[in-house]
């Protein structure tokens, strides 16, 4: 599909009295919902990444106190949480995507993947098929996300993670996965500044960012290295409710991430060979020309962040700044 076209009645849709349900059908007949099981997979890799990655860097989600940002449609990382043993994970979402039978079929291809769970989690299995077998119960009679976890996740929705209610260091871990790329850069700042007040002590966070334009899976005459052609004036013909792009580079995150107040333990970000040629074979708009090529064409990132023992002095630089935006 082009991606103008797409992007133009994904714009249209955003501004319809039902346009979130109209979005929200042509997702599951031609959009990513449409092979749930690809999709599925492809999250349940990003978590045992995930996963894998914090426990190279001494976190261990059993027992722990999780918060996610971006529920999305269906919830695979708090069920994979809970199920490898988590105590509590709250995911929060601007807008109520979930929907009851994306649940269930998360629910029940988690059941195939035990093992995985189990393997990167390192929980005991029984322990973690008897929490399954609870969940795809509870499920099945109509019951909700915290009913069927014995109360281990809350869902809020709608909610702002700049402004979550919870008190002073009450989660152990706070992550995100693709969700970072589509929101407005100070209210990143103002999610960190959050996130660092709600962390405890020894908290960190962890973020999976794909910032490469999204329209290039939908499009494949383009690359991920094609929305840098624009000005923002010019982007904003297509950018939408439905798929806003900040467009920000993989530094700005960590320079976000130390701005308020976190050591970066983890950082992925590598220039390819791939997107170094891409980027040399097309026009950049001038907007960009201060980046350097090897921080221009990087498309993903990962990384871990945890409070610094300075985060008291940098809250309070924080807050000037939100409360003064033009000192």
């Amino acid at each position: 599909m082009n991606w103008k076209l797409k992007g133009m009645l994904q714009r249209a849709l955003s501004h319809l009295p039902y346009g979130s349900w109209m979005h929200f059908h042509l997702q599951r007949r031609f959009g990513g919902l449409r092979d749930f099981n690809r999709e599925f997979d492809v999250k349940l890799s990003d978590w045992t990444i995930m996963l894998r990655r914090l426990g190279e860097a001494g976190f261990d989600i059993s027992g722990k106190r999780l918060f996610e940002i971006g529920s999305g449609w269906y919830p695979t990382f708090p069920l994979a949480c809970y199920l490898g043993g988590a105590a509590r994970v709250t995911t929060v979402d601007l807008n109520r995507h979930m929907r009851p039978g994306l649940l269930r079929a998360c629910a029940e291809r988690l059941g195939e993947n035990l093992s995985t769970l189990c393997a990167a989690t390192g929980a005991d299995e029984a322990s973690v098929r008897a929490r399954h077998s609870k969940l795809i119960e509870v499920l099945g009679h109509g019951g909700d996300l915290a009913s069927a976890t014995s109360g281990v996740i809350d869902y809020r929705a709608p909610a702002d993670a700049t402004r979550t209610g919870l008190e002073d260091g009450q989660i152990d871990c706070i992550f995100s996965n693709s969700v970072l790329e589509h929101v407005p850069l100070a209210v990143i700042g103002a999610m960190f500044a959050e996130a660092r007040r709600i962390l405890d002590t020894d908290g960190v966070m962890f973020h999976s960012v794909n910032c490469g334009d999204h329209y290039a899976y939908v499009d494949r005459s383009i690359n991920q290295l094609n929305y840098l052609r624009f000005s923002d004036e010019q982007w904003n013909r297509w950018n939408n409710a439905f798929l806003y792009q900040n467009r920000l580079r993989a530094h700005v995150f960590i320079e976000q991430a130390e701005a308020a107040g976190f050591e970066i333990l983890l950082n992925t970000a590598k220039a390819s060979d791939l997107r170094l040629s891409q980027l040399a074979s097309m026009p950049v708009h001038p907007q960009f020309s201060a980046i350097p090529a090897e921080r221009l064409c990087i498309t993903s990132i990962d990384f871990i962040a945890r409070k610094s023992v300075n985060s008291e002095a940098a809250a309070g630089i924080i807050e000037d700044q939100n409360l003064n935006p033009g000192a």
